[in-house]
């Protein structure tokens, strides 16, 4: 990379830094830490939502489903679209009216609320693995760009990079820096698609002339995708919109009901169709490039012989002049980053709140409270850089985190908070059961039935489950043995 990109680039993380410097005085409390005071606007907070959802691995991934499948890769966010509209709908009156009354700071405490101490003990473990999960995805994609963008940057180099920069801007100004910064990284990576990447590498490639003349029909067809992967990406997405720590996180940073409404709808028109489809349009004209030899010089001779997320990245690389690449490489930045600090919040807060907090209660009125929450969002961090460094796939690791954290919480959220069955027991035997089918099945690595998510199986036995103990255990009886 020429000095000049490099220059802008590293301009562009200090930046950053500094946001997060300008914040670290002003948090007082865990309250400001994790949920910014409640005082945030509904274009603050959609943005930041759609940041974090449309993060760095969607737009790495979604790169890298253009690549393989073309424009039909874009019907992933569609699926984003229907859970923040639904939510916004249905979740959020009844969250934020719940979360400013008992000054809730964590997804976890509903189930606290719903059922009892030990249900919400499992919820957080749960959210805290999925969350530390998904950080790690993030700084992944991070790493993979980075390592295809500048010559002679391997991918572990890269990740300590990417991960350092973001836990310690993330540890030092909290949710209010978390949402700043996503604001200021989203609007970055949107004028760096428009302005720069889409018009610069449909130039590079040809134009319409030869994307027609290179790609099959299918690529360029919404109709190039079955049924099973339609239902995988809708049972695992749109339900994260319900069982997302980073999401409540940001409904009870919101200053009214009515802003965070607006702020999940600002959020789905984002993710589509505007974002899902530069993401796939970029990836698709990386197979071109990669059809054409445009990296033959870099080892890869045909699409074939590439990993499709890499697609993306080589072809900025290739094209982009001196200054703009810079630019555009810290637009992407902007998007892995924005994902993984609200992660890392998430995964922090999860640990804190949910389960130190519940194993050692005297930690919430201790007068350092505050710092020992900054250094437990470093040791998560760095736990996350670990992970990731022995992680290979971006798009899979975040669906992974996905799975997990939606087969085993779902069940138990809908049916307190929208049935009234809220039977402690069920609520345990549905979120280890469904949490751990997903896990046995996704560990095993055998086709499942009609090429089906192993998440679906694992909200299913988590339904049977919920069932089951409400047959077993009664409320009347649980509740005359406590």
């Amino acid at each position: 990379m020429h000095p000049l990109d490099l220059t802008i680039f590293i301009v562009y993380m200090l930046a950053l830094l500094g946001i997060g410097f300008y914040f670290l005085r002003k948090n007082k409390s865990t309250d400001d830490f994790f949920v910014s005071d409640r005082n945030m606007s509904s274009w603050h907070i959609g943005l930041s939502v759609v940041a974090t959802d449309v993060g760095g691995g969607f737009s790495i991934g979604l790169g890298g489903l253009g690549f393989m499948m073309g424009l039909s890769g874009s019907w992933m966010l569609f699926t984003g679209l229907l859970g923040a509209w639904i939510s916004a709908v249905w979740l959020i009156p009844k969250v934020y009216k719940l979360g400013h009354e008992k000054r809730m700071t964590t997804f976890p405490q509903l189930f606290n609320h719903y059922y009892n101490g030990k249900v919400a003990l499992l919820a957080g473990i749960i959210s805290a693995i999925g969350y530390l999960g998904f950080t790690s995805s993030q700084m992944l994609a991070g790493a993979k760009l980075a390592a295809a963008s500048f010559e002679n940057l391997d991918i572990f180099t890269a990740l300590l990079i990417m991960g350092i920069v973001t836990i310690l801007y993330t540890v030092m100004g909290g949710m209010t820096a978390v949402i700043y910064t996503d604001t200021v990284q989203w609007i970055v990576l949107m004028l760096g698609l428009i302005l720069v990447g889409i018009p610069l590498s449909y130039t590079a490639i040809g134009g319409w002339p030869e994307i027609h003349r290179t790609l099959e029909p299918e690529m360029l067809s919404l109709t190039n995708i079955g049924w099973q992967t339609i239902v995988n990406w809708a049972v695992t997405i749109i339900p994260i919109w319900f069982v997302g720590m980073t999401l409540y996180q940001r409904i009870y940073a919101s200053r009214s009901e009515q802003s965070a409404k607006k702020a999940w709808y600002i959020a789905g028109l984002f993710e589509w169709p505007i974002m899902a489809f530069m993401g796939v349009v970029l990836g698709l004209f990386g197979r071109v490039a990669a059809e054409q030899g445009m990296f033959a010089g870099l080892g890869f001779a045909s699409a074939t012989d590439m990993d499709p997320e890499l697609g993306l990245p080589l072809l900025l690389r290739h094209i982009l002049p001196v200054g703009l690449l810079g630019v555009m490489m810290s637009a992407y930045f902007s998007a892995i980053l924005s994902t993984a600090d609200s992660c890392l919040m998430a995964a922090s807060g999860n640990m804190l709140t949910d389960i130190l907090q519940k194993i050692f209660p005297r930690l919430q009125a201790h007068p350092k409270v505050l710092q020992f929450t900054q250094l437990l969002t470093l040791l998560l961090g760095l736990l996350a850089i670990f992970l990731a460094a022995r992680m290979q796939n971006v798009l899979e690791l975040m669906l992974y985190s996905y799975a997990f954290m939606v087969s085993g919480l779902l069940v138990p959220l809908v049916a307190a908070m929208f049935f009234h069955q809220r039977n402690w027991k069920a609520a345990m035997a549905a979120m280890l059961g469904g949490g751990s089918t997903t896990i046995l099945l996704t560990s095993l690595k055998t086709p499942l039935p009609l090429g089906l998510d192993a998440n679906i199986f694992g909200i299913l036995v988590s339904l049977l489950l919920f069932v089951s103990a409400n047959l077993i255990f009664p409320m009347s009886k649980i509740n005359s043995n406590t």
